[in-house]
């Protein structure tokens, strides 16, 4: 007997005909409990086939059933819970003196949640509240820099979110500039790939003025180190959660020894120069900064925000362009 999809199963579990067990001629009392028992033990025994056979085939499929749900529902969830307390437990670790000289990760954040009294918030993004303050580069702030840098310049659209999003008609980073390098992720060394370095026309002019600004006040420091940004089209990205419309960029901190690649230690970091950095973007009109927990920086709160795996770099999220 085969068990078909969407065969019907009697609620009640009965003997089939059969199965029905072959009983002598007797008398009816010989139907009891205790005459059963006695002459024919062989009927408490378990069959082998026909009704036991359904059923184990109805309960292996009930543990079917459960075993998709579970697989269904628990990487959703575990997204969530998991985003939700990686925050505390990374502070713990910070706390607990994890030491400096441990290799530091990449993990560039997707969502930025927070713990309100009575549940996990997912805020709305800055640029989509109501009456929201935008920030944006001041001239006053901002140097050009463009002359140096040969950038094919185009006008850009960000579509959706940086972690749920795409762009359209990006401009590229130039792999090298006069003040900047590219570092590729994914083989950890310089340059990175061309196609991984697209962004909107506003992220890609605040990046290269405020490393100009940078180098203009410290001659001696070495040229800055910049990550990801966005691929050509947006979308996702390998290596990272966000990074999706061309709003994120990660610029790793400049390190003591003045080498042009990414510190994989926070007692690497030449803070100063880091702090300075991070300054800069601020005043540029940055939206969101992800810096690591003992990366040693600080700035406006709602700015510069605390996230694991954040220690060799920083992450600079821009607003929407309106």
């Amino acid at each position: 007997m085969a068990w078909l999809r969407d065969e019907v199963w009697f609620e009640t579990d009965v003997l089939w005909f059969r199965e029905q067990p072959r009983k002598p001629f007797v008398p009816l009392a010989l139907e009891s409990a205790f005459a059963t028992h006695a002459f024919e033990p062989s009927l408490s025994l378990p069959i082998s086939n026909g009704l036991e056979e359904s059923r184990r085939r109805r309960l292996a499929a009930k543990s079917a059933r459960k075993r998709r749900v579970a697989t269904r529902t628990m990487p959703a969830m575990a997204l969530v819970i998991g985003s939700a307390t990686m925050l505390p437990i990374a502070a713990f670790r910070q706390s607990s003196g994890g030491g400096d000289s441990a290799a530091l990760q990449e993990d560039p954040p997707s969502l930025t949640f927070r713990l309100g009294p009575a549940r996990l918030e997912l805020p709305e993004p800055l640029f989509l509240r109501q009456g929201a303050p935008v920030r944006r580069a001041a001239a006053t702030k901002v140097t050009p820099a463009t002359k140096a840098a040969r950038v094919d310049w185009h006008r850009a659209s960000s579509v959706g979110l940086p972690y749920g999003g795409h762009l359209v008609n990006g401009t590229q980073l130039p792999v090298k500039g006069p003040d900047w390098v590219t570092w590729n992720p994914v083989t950890d060394s310089v340059p990175n790939l061309g196609y991984r370095l697209y962004g909107n026309e506003h992220t890609i002019r605040t990046i290269i003025s405020v490393f100009a600004a940078y180098r203009e006040a410290h001659p001696s420091a070495p040229q800055l180190v910049v990550g990801d940004i966005s691929f050509r089209n947006g979308g996702t990205m390998d290596q990272h959660a966000s990074h999706q419309n061309g709003l994120d960029v990660d610029i790793y901190y400049p390190r003591l020894d003045r080498r042009l690649t990414a510190p994989i230690a926070t007692s690497q970091i030449d803070h100063h120069l880091a702090q300075d950095l991070l300054d800069r973007f601020v005043a540029a009109g940055a939206q969101m900064i992800f810096v690591g927990y003992s990366a040693g920086l600080h700035g406006p709160r709602d700015v510069v925000i605390p996230y694991p795996n954040h220690e060799n770099h920083m992450h600079v999220r821009f607003p929407h362009p309106a």
